[in-house]
């Protein structure tokens, strides 16, 4: 994929896929494209966002990474999303989090609750690391980071296919895919002071 090769033009010339916008999902791709970058600017803050899976063969372990300019705009700079063991995404995690030189680590632990931590840890005991609890439903922590990209406050630096997908296929009510939870715990942390009111709970470490 070419850096200025959107997500549609990738899967309608690459993937040969028929498009179409999912109407009630809370992301479109026009709130994406639209305001996508090929460079973010100087960022004062990065933030590596996980939504972690608990078993080997289960969901894939949501990380992504975005930053937030002076201005305050958001960027989302990697997907480096996989599924494996714990050691695996806990490794993979912290080794975007030094890729990118970030500020902190953010992870959920509604499912694998002081697992995450030890897991990170197990890896990187100097880590910078948070944890989330969410207390409130999926689509009251989504509805204000769609509507950041409502606004064109956030910005892809290239082209995310799989985190897009979700993205623009997801409707409140359905599974959450991780990749999208863990989009959303990093631009919360970045955007949205933390989220305390939008449903998480953390624990610094």
């Amino acid at each position: 994929i070419t850096q200025d090769m959107t997500n549609d033009a990738y899967r309608q010339e690459i993937m040969a896929e028929f498009l179409e916008d999912n109407p009630n999902a809370l992301w479109s791709s026009s709130m994406i494209e639209p305001h996508r970058a090929t460079k973010a600017p100087e960022l004062k803050r990065i933030i590596v966002g996980v939504d972690p899976s608990a078993t080997t063969m289960g969901d894939e372990a949501g990380i992504i990474v975005a930053g937030l300019s002076a201005d305050g705009q958001g960027y989302v700079l990697d997907d480096a999303s996989l599924q494996g063991s714990p050691h695996t995404w806990g490794s993979q995690a912290v080794a975007a989090y030094h890729k990118h030189k970030a500020d902190r680590l953010v992870a959920e632990v509604n499912n694998g609750g002081e697992m995450v931590e030890l897991t990170i840890r197990t890896v990187d005991r100097a880590v910078a690391y948070r944890s989330v609890h969410a207390s409130r439903g999926k689509a009251t922590r989504a509805e204000p980071v769609a509507a950041l990209y409502e606004q064109g406050k956030v910005h892809h630096i290239g082209v995310f296919p799989k985190l897009e997908d979700e993205m623009t296929s997801w409707t409140p009510g359905a599974p959450s895919p991780n990749r999208m939870d863990a989009l959303v715990w990093a631009l919360t942390e970045l955007m949205l002071k933390g989220g305390p009111a939008f449903g998480a709970r953390s624990v610094q470490g």
